[in-house]
This record gives structure tokens, C-alpha cells and sequence, in this order.
């Protein structure tokens, strides 16, 4: 009986140190997103950032020139300071 149950554990541990082995792929770092070179697809792959408001971002940089900070994109409708402070580790300039 001793030993089923340090087979049964055993095997238990091994199972849950392999289920959780992807979890580290998950926490790679990701290269930050140029706001003022990025496809309105790869926008999309922001935060909060759906396809109208890639599409927008897109317009108000060809409007009025490229973003130099995170707190320019509050010029877009739709961003505000919420969404902005949520990618400002995810874009660069």
C-alpha cells in the first residue's frame, strides 16, 4: 500500500511540473511595438487596442506626425490615460 501511494505521488509530481513547463514560454519578453512604424495588425496586438482604434492610431499619425511618447496617443479617440499607462512597457517610438 506504501508503495502505491509514492508511485501515485510520484507520478502526481510529474505531472504537474510538466503541466506547468508552458507556463514559462508565456512569460518570455516580447519586443516592444513601434507605435509610428506598426502595421494597424500588429496594433491589434496590443492591449485594448482593437482594429478601429489601430486604424485611428494610423490616421493621427499621418495627420500630425509621429508619437514621441506613450502620452501622445491620448490625441486618439477612444485612448485615454488608462490605456496608455497599460502599454507603456508593450511600445516604443
Amino acid at each position: 500500500m506504501k508503495f502505491r501511494f509514492h508511485a501515485l505521488f510520484g507520478a502526481c509530481l510529474v505531472a504537474l511540473l510538466l503541466g506547468l513547463t508552458p507556463l514559462g514560454a508565456v512569460a518570455q519578453e516580447v519586443e516592444p511595438i513601434n507605435i509610428n512604424t506598426a502595421s494597424a495588425e500588429l496594433l491589434t496586438e496590443l492591449p485594448g487596442i482593437g482594429p478601429s482604434k489601430a486604424a485611428a492610431i494610423i490616421e493621427d499619425r499621418e495627420t500630425n506626425g509621429p508619437f514621441e511618447s506613450a502620452q501622445d496617443l491620448t490625441r486618439v479617440s477612444g485612448i485615454g490615460d488608462g490605456t496608455v499607462a497599460n502599454l507603456e512597457d508593450q511600445i516604443t517610438f
